[in-house]
């Protein structure tokens, strides 16, 4: 049962569809809504200089900070408004940090709620966008994590609930941290992708299910050398799901990097909101 509802805020034009998201869960769950401003100041110890001019930048990067304070301020200003219009009981809450130290700050506020919404950091433009602070609370917050696509829209509840499985840990932790979802979905779809026939899994996650109330459609797909994101995406568009429940990062991040992986393809192409779990 979702109590708690924190969604990631930083002044983007973004803000608006990941607050709408999260408001519209919140609601659903008469859950309280929590949103987290994350104002970057700029970091000295990045900007200091070897060769002297030590001062002078201390100065620049004072006043940069001052500056970035005071536009903190207007934004807060605009957000604080923002949730005092909404119909579901929130609140917000300000970090100004270094980047160094903003993920940091924000996973150890993310174990105090049930979900934290964020937008997907690949695939929105050249660069990742706030990488650190989804992996931080993916990692080091202990709870499930909501990535919404930039740009998504949300049309109604969600009523089609889509399970990539595989039998991992991390697979078990995104079940569990989504079987609120799960047990009020009109349908639910488990994908599993080249199982091995030896094993009892459809079965187990069937009568899993089952026990928590949900009726689940299990579907076995052969990937045929085709990446697991692109075949739990077209499994997702064929069940039009609503959501994707799965674990994340069962590999290393290294090794995700170098080689890639299905959670970090998920997180760069993905079209619909996913729930993750490590």
């Amino acid at each position: 049962m979702i109590k708690d509802v924190m969604v990631h805020l930083d002044g983007s034009p973004e803000d608006e569809i990941r607050l709408e998201y999260a408001r519209s869960l919140a609601s659903g769950e008469k859950a309280h809504l929590v949103g987290v401003f994350t104002n970057l100041l700029p970091d000295l110890s990045i900007a200091m200089p070897f060769d002297g001019g030590a001062a002078a930048v201390v100065q620049v990067v004072s006043e940069l900070e001052d500056q970035a304070r005071k536009d903190g301020d207007v934004t807060v200003k605009r957000l604080t408004e923002k949730l005092a219009g909404l119909p579901a009981p929130a609140e917000l809450r300000r970090f100004d940090e270094t980047m160094g130290t903003m993920s940091i700050r924000v996973a150890e506020l993310s174990r105090y709620a049930d979900l934290f919404v964020a937008t997907r950091p690949y695939g929105a433009g050249d660069t990742p966008v706030w990488l650190d602070l989804v992996e931080s609370v993916l990692f080091g917050g202990g709870r499930a994590l909501l990535i919404v696509p930039p740009g998504y829209r949300r049309q109604g509840a969600v009523q089609t609930v889509l399970v990539a499985w595989n039998g991992t840990r991390e697979s078990a932790r995104a079940l569990s941290e989504g079987l609120s979802f799960i047990e009020k979905a009109t349908r639910v779809v488990v994908v599993m992708i080249d199982p091995k026939p030896d094993t009892t899994m459809e079965t187990d996650i069937k009568a899993h299910l089952l026990r928590h109330g949900a009726v689940p459609e299990v579907v076995t797909v052969q990937s045929n050398g085709r990446e697991v994101a692109d075949v739990v995406l077209d499994e997702a568009n064929r069940v039009s799901a609503d959501l994707l429940v799965m674990g994340g990062y069962g590999h290393t991040r290294f090794r995700e990097q170098v080689f890639g992986g299905a959670t970090l393809d998920m997180l760069t192409v993905s079209d619909r909101p996913i729930l993750l779990a490590h």
